[in-house]
């Protein structure tokens, strides 16, 4: 098989490139692309269970611990114990993780600029939309909304 046939590597390798551009300009305010989602996703979803959260990113609870963890070190999450399930935790931002989501989407912003300017504007934005498609089709979605960008994930739905 030649290389040339394997088309995913293109996806791929773009893809490594364009994260560590990211995880390049996202270290500049001391946070992962991760983390960055998971403050985008607090900030929409609001107060939280840490296992809701960690099924809105399709991950383990355990997984999501370890993220919520380096988070509450950096003081831009609270955990507390939910006061009608014990069992479960609670997260939210902090006020500091609040004033880094204008940060998280202005490193966003910094990226899409990044392939507009490498692709050209036409092609970042057919690039955009192919992207979107697959993740949706693939079963992918934005953690707190609907695969149709309404809010799927509420206060009052985290006590379960």
């Amino acid at each position: 098989m030649q290389f040339d046939t394997v088309k995913l590597h293109y996806l791929l390798h773009a893809a490594t490139l364009v994260e560590e551009k990211l995880r390049h300009r996202l270290s500049e305010i001391g946070i992962s692309p991760r983390q960055a989602r998971v403050i985008d996703a607090l900030a929409r979803i609001g107060a939280v269970s840490q296992i809701t959260l960690a099924r809105e990113f399709a991950i383990t609870p355990a997984s999501m611990s370890t993220m919520t963890g380096r988070l509450i070190a950096a003081d831009i999450i609270t955990r507390k114990v939910d006061p009608t399930e014990v069992r479960s935790n609670i997260v939210e931002l902090t006020p500091r993780g609040r004033a880094l989501l204008a940060d998280v989407h202005a490193a966003w912003r910094d990226i899409d600029t990044l392939i507009a300017e490498t692709l050209g504007a036409k092609d970042a934005a057919a690039h955009a939309t192919l992207n979107r498609r697959l993740r949706d089709r693939l079963g992918g979605k934005v953690p707190g909304l609907a695969s149709d960008n309404t809010p799927q994930v509420t206060r009052q739905e985290t006590r379960r």
